[in-house]
């Protein structure tokens, strides 16, 4: 029974929103820590940052503590990905790396204590998870989109070449120069040069951009929102299932109340 309140007790404390707030909190703390690393400071404030690090270290040890507590079922708890995540930030960040070889890699790792912001917020899982379930569909559309990619800078390294060998030299650079056209960095520029030449060429640039930054892309976004909503709805569905196993758990603990004092009045 004092298990079953300790770990009650410990829910609560993960549920509790001022607790959710401060690890955001601290999450944040930590990223502006680590960029202030980045910068020429004195060795008293490189460490006071060190103390400082620890410090967090220490308070993401006692967060996954208390989450692994309030845990029903603790055989659970790392089977969940972004658990498993936190708990594998968290421990490496407890190894002393900043005197060894290995230094970098521990500053690497710090690095990736931002990603927990999105282990907190249920939001941003929502997001990422949506986008990892959309990847079989956008894989078939970044094939496609490289097709069209392959295709054009084919034509633009046969066509190009001795306009700008810098720009359309092989297949490799068309395909880069491309890229830069997708995503509007002077590509007119790059048009008006071999407009010179080709007069024609305008048709070229607009048929790739109206493929590539229009239809592509819109494509790509339908797909990831479409993915979203379907995540959406079933977290709907799968709260409302909850809440209802919550309701008839909750009547049927009353209506033993019921029987219980009935039983005990017949007596």
């Amino acid at each position: 029974m004092d298990t079953k309140i300790l770990q009650q007790t410990f829910l609560t404390i993960r549920s509790n929103k001022i607790f959710e707030l401060f690890v955001i909190f601290i999450i944040v703390f930590s990223a502006l820590v680590i960029g202030l690393k980045t910068y020429e400071i004195s060795p008293v404030a490189l460490q006071i940052i060190r103390w400082l690090d620890w410090v967090i270290t220490g308070i993401f040890l006692t967060e996954i503590i208390i989450r692994f507590l309030g845990e029903e079922k603790k055989t659970h708890f790392f089977t969940q990905p972004w658990n498993l995540f936190d708990s594998i930030i968290v421990i490496v960040s407890m190894i002393p790396l900043d005197n060894s070889d290995m230094a970098l890699v521990g500053r690497l790792i710090r690095v990736f204590r931002v990603l927990r912001m999105v282990s907190i917020i249920p939001e941003l899982r929502l997001l990422l998870n949506s986008l990892l379930k959309a990847m079989p569909q956008l894989g078939y559309v970044v094939l496609l989109m490289f097709i069209i990619f392959y295709i054009y800078a084919a034509i633009g390294s046969t066509l190009f070449e001795t306009i700008n060998p810098v720009l359309w030299g092989d297949i490799s650079i068309s395909l880069l120069t491309l890229f830069r056209v997708m995503t509007f960095e002077d590509w007119t520029d790059v048009m008006y040069e071999t407009m010179e030449v080709y007069p024609l060429s305008w048709f070229y640039y607009l048929t790739f951009i109206f493929f590539t930054a229009f239809a592509f892309l819109n494509m790509v976004i339908g797909i990831v929102v479409n993915v979203l909503e379907q995540e959406s709805a079933r977290i709907r569905k799968e709260t409302h299932e909850e809440m209802t196993l919550e309701d008839l758990d909750s009547k049927i603990e009353e209506l033993k109340a019921i029987l219980l004092s009935q039983q005990k009045i017949r007596e």
